[in-house]
């Protein structure tokens, strides 16, 4: 089978479609008899490990063009396995040592046990105090995961934060890699979407694999979302807490793929409900202006957590179960197919809701929020990290997992386990 590399001025005998699909760097045509022709530069001519594939060097196929055709070829670099999917092959996770009970919130605001648990289901939560970081906690449960995974750091191609309370403005990933002696310099990055956070680096992971073939990515999901509220607001001081957890994902073959579907939206119209927005201080600018209109800049910090509760509810009883449903349909399952729902853990009546709107009875449902509050990013992996130490998630198990939260963004994936 003869191709064209359209932008190579190179010609073929084959006619192409005219539609080109275009991810990142990546790029392929379908051809008249249904196979793709997948284009790298650094692979010799060959027939693709999928069998609807063909993989050609660019090289190769330039050289037979003219010299200028040829040269330009040449400065280009395309990467993709194909036939990539990725397998979770180890978590951890990591906790604050100082533990909050609803009691001792009713020292500070007027609450009590009963009316918190009743409410949200939480009873206890772990916050970050003395020399605990969120940046030790996270390196902590990467440490575990690595260990379950049985891989070393410098085999990391990638580790992805995600956090909304970084220890550094500019992100905290880079320190985590550091700590934890990646040799190699793998790059690090954080991912900013609170509580639908860990979600988000999962499709980012598989996305990295897919795309340029890393084998190992650490995603994190960690939070300190303690130093963010108002600790004489009872409507939001009862609910959080601090944690972290992680998952390497590796890359496998694509009939071992963990990732079978996904779904993921933003709204933000939603953000009324649910904020912390950078607000300016016009007191200290006045007395720090020295009378200047322009010099120097407005003072400003972030406001602590605002949330419209019963909003935020029936946004995420609403859109939650529906995102699921999407992310079934495209893995070509149903809810009768699920081992383990396993929802960012914000409520427990949310959680009860999405399960009986799916149909998923309680014995298959993951909950760890009444020990740890809502843990934003990192309640997923350290409820998922549980759950595989328990015994309860077992190799070859299906999880429906789902994200919700400021932005507002929310998102689901259907994932299989080791």
């Amino acid at each position: 089978m003869a191709v064209v590399l359209q932008g190579f001025g190179l010609s073929s005998s084959n006619s192409l479609s005219s539609k080109i699909f275009q991810l990142g760097s990546f790029k392929s045509w379908p051809v008249r008899n249904g196979s793709v022709v997948v284009i790298r530069s650094d692979l010799e001519f060959s027939e693709g490990s999928n069998p609807r594939t063909r993989v050609i060097n660019t090289n190769a196929v330039a050289a037979n063009a003219d010299s200028s055709t040829s040269s330009t070829a040449s400065k280009y670099r395309f990467y993709r396995l194909v036939g990539k999917g990725c397998k979770l092959v180890g978590c951890g996770s990591a906790l604050p040592k100082l533990v909050v009970s609803n009691d001792d919130l009713a020292q500070i605001v007027e609450t009590s046990d009963e009316w918190i648990s009743v409410r949200t289901g939480i009873r206890n939560r772990r916050i970050l105090s003395g020399n605990e970081t969120l940046t030790g906690l996270a390196i902590e449960a990467s440490r575990k995961a690595l260990q379950m995974a049985q891989v070393e750091a410098d085999d990391l191609d990638l580790i992805v934060l995600c956090t909304s309370t970084p220890d550094d403005i500019f992100g905290s990933a880079p320190q985590v890699q550091r700590e934890l002696g990646c040799k190699k310099d793998p790059l690090a990055f954080d991912i900013r979407a609170a509580c639908s956070g860990f979600v988000l680096g999962l499709t980012t992971a598989a996305s990295y694999i897919r795309a340029l073939g890393y084998q190992n990515v650490l995603v994190i999901g960690a939070d300190a979302l303690s130093r963010c509220v108002d600790w004489a607001d009872r409507g939001t001081c009862i609910l959080f807490g601090d944690a972290a957890g992680a998952v390497l994902v590796q890359a496998s073959d694509d009939d071992e793929n963990a990732l079978l579907g996904y779904d993921m939206h933003s709204d933000g119209g939603g953000q009324r409900h649910l904020n912390a927005i950078l607000k300016e201080d016009p007191t200290e600018n006045i007395l720090s202006s020295n009378g200047s209109a322009l010099f120097p800049p407005k003072p400003s910090s972030y406001s602590r957590i605002q949330m419209n509760g019963s909003e935020v509810f029936r946004f995420a009883v609403r859109c939650v179960p529906q995102s699921i449903e999407t992310s079934l349909e495209k893995a070509g399952l149903t809810s009768s197919d699920i081992d383990w729902l396993l929802l960012h853990q914000a409520n427990q009546r949310i959680i009860d809701a999405v399960a009986t709107r799916l149909q998923i009875s309680s014995e298959h449902v993951i909950s760890n929020l009444a020990n740890y509050g809502n843990t934003s990013a990192a309640s997923i992996p350290l409820a998922l990290d549980e759950a595989v130490r328990s015994g309860k998630v077992k190799a070859g198990n299906i999880i429906a997992t789902a994200g919700f939260g400021a932005g507002v963004t929310w998102g689901s994936a259907i994932v299989r386990w080791g």
